[in-house]
């Protein structure tokens, strides 16, 4: 483990404490590669963290896995990690990842290895598993939380459960001497709040420490976004250099502590109302942000710009942890078809309602079985409906209809309607596109946390 009780401490708001710097390098699977070499390059900093598991994306993976025992993971961890391994290798940094997805071990060997190839023979990979709960679901039929049911009543649609683990399976890799932690499953904040608890000596207990650890990682978790680019919206919230945007770091004393900031000369902008946007991202209850390691507090948060790209954050608490996981399970929800076409000059929006009503006419004639259907004229009434499309007569427009069947063979007849526009009305129909694909749904059970087993290996490179 790379100490750093020997470096000298930052300052923040001019209390002296020991810090440690925390990159946050992605906020979703297919974010920029350049910012995480920025941030290890010049960032000054001792973690770096890549958060790239959005909800589906587990069982999506997880039918991968079934494909192939060797998949499951990220598709951009090859190039993430060719691209930061070595300078983070030669700077101490640590990188912690969830990439790992439905197949944390798989990535784990795919990161040794290509460390091998880089020349990094020192190199220690831990893999995090135990996250998933699947025959533990099944076994409990637990009630979902956002819908009607249990886990049973979808049968064998039901293709994944995994459970929301917190930080300590991440600490004890680190404490093993891991240079890089890939998990499945976790909660988002538990990527940064697991070397806070390491460096820091947390206690599992320590609820106020564990609250403001947590706020850390809700505010680094998606990356660009505190740093002005989901923040942006010219003329009234204004950020420069969005084109070279710099993702965040976060200085984090002992005592918890918090100065967001970027690399110096980056793109993009770190202000009050950055970090206050991203603060209430995702959050029903600020007095009662549930994470695996803590229920925490954010309702009395303050935030302070203290420099250029510096913002402090204080004042953040929290309560003991819930008995529960909370866990993602991925099934089979349906199936969507989907046709588009382009309409434009004069009177194109009147003949993007002709095709429409056609197709409306054309799916009741070949009967297909419908359980939800969109008739949307983009451009016009797509976002707000008609009511706010009155008056306003575009110079060109595109339709898109999008209807959820029970069978493949039905979602591909709503594509093939519209694609029928081309020759049979109205006039100046183009572009056309169509699709039809399986929709994997995620819907949400609390799983007793002693169901879970997280465990540690290690990979040598």
């Amino acid at each position: 483990m790379c100490s750093l009780r020997g470096l000298p401490a930052l300052n923040i708001e001019d209390v002296d404490v020991r810090t440690i710097r925390i990159g946050s390098g992605a906020g979703y699977s297919g974010d920029r590669i350049e910012p995480a070499i920025e941030l290890a390059e010049k960032g000054g900093i001792q973690y770096l963290g890549f958060e790239c598991l959005a909800e589906r994306t587990i069982a999506l993976a997880q039918q991968e896995k079934a494909k192939n025992p060797d998949a499951g993971y990220d598709p951009l961890l090859d190039r993430r990690m060719r691209a930061v391994l070595s300078i983070c290798k030669s700077k101490g940094i640590k990188i912690i990842t969830n990439m790992g997805a439905a197949n944390p071990e798989a990535a784990a060997r795919k990161t040794a290895k290509i460390a091998k190839e880089l020349g990094l023979n020192n190199l220690k990979v831990a893999a995090v598993t135990g996250d998933d709960v699947l025959e533990a679901c099944r076994q409990g039929n637990f009630p979902f939380l956002e819908i009607e049911g249990r886990v049973g009543d979808f049968g064998n649609r039901v293709l994944s459960a995994n459970a929301y683990l917190g930080a300590g399976p991440i600490v004890r890799a680190l404490e093993a001497g891991a240079d890089v932690v890939i998990t499945g499953r976790v909660g988002d904040p538990a990527l940064f709040l697991a070397p806070l608890i390491h460096e820091f000596g947390w206690a599992s207990d320590d609820w106020a420490m564990l609250g403001r650890g947590a706020l850390v990682g809700h505010l680094l978790e998606c990356a660009g976004q505190i740093t002005g680019g989901y923040f942006a919206d010219p003329g009234f919230k204004d950020v420069d250099g969005l084109a070279r945007l710099g993702f965040p770091i976060a200085e984090v004393g002992e005592d918890g502590s918090l100065v967001i900031t970027k690399v110096e000369g980056s793109g993009g902008a770190v202000t009050e109302a950055t970090c206050k946007e991203q603060l209430l991202y995702e959050v029903h209850d600020p007095a009662n942000y549930i994470q695996p390691d803590v229920v925490a507090d954010f309702s009395k948060v303050t935030i302070k710009q203290i420099g250029p790209d510096r913002v402090s954050v204080s004042g953040a608490g929290g309560k003991p942890a819930t008995t529960t996981f909370k866990t993602s399970v991925g099934y089979i929800d349906s199936y969507i078809g989907e046709g588009q076409m382009s309409y434009a000059g004069p009177g194109a929006l009147q003949r993007a309602k002709l095709a429409l009503e056609i197709v409306r006419q054309r799916l009741e004639l070949s009967g297909v079985q419908l359980s939800e259907v969109r008739y949307d004229i983009i451009g016009s009434n797509a976002m707000h409906g008609e009511e706010l499309a009155k008056g306003h007569e575009p110079y060109e427009v595109r339709i898109r209809v999008a209807g959820r069947t029970d069978s493949l063979a039905e979602a591909v007849l709503i594509g093939n309607e519209v694609e029928t526009l081309y020759t049979n009305g109205p006039a100046g129909g183009g572009g056309a596109f169509k699709s039809a694909r399986e929709i994997i749904a995620v819907a949400s059970v609390l799983v007793p946390k002693e169901l879970a087993s997280p465990a540690v290996q290690l990979f040598d490179a």
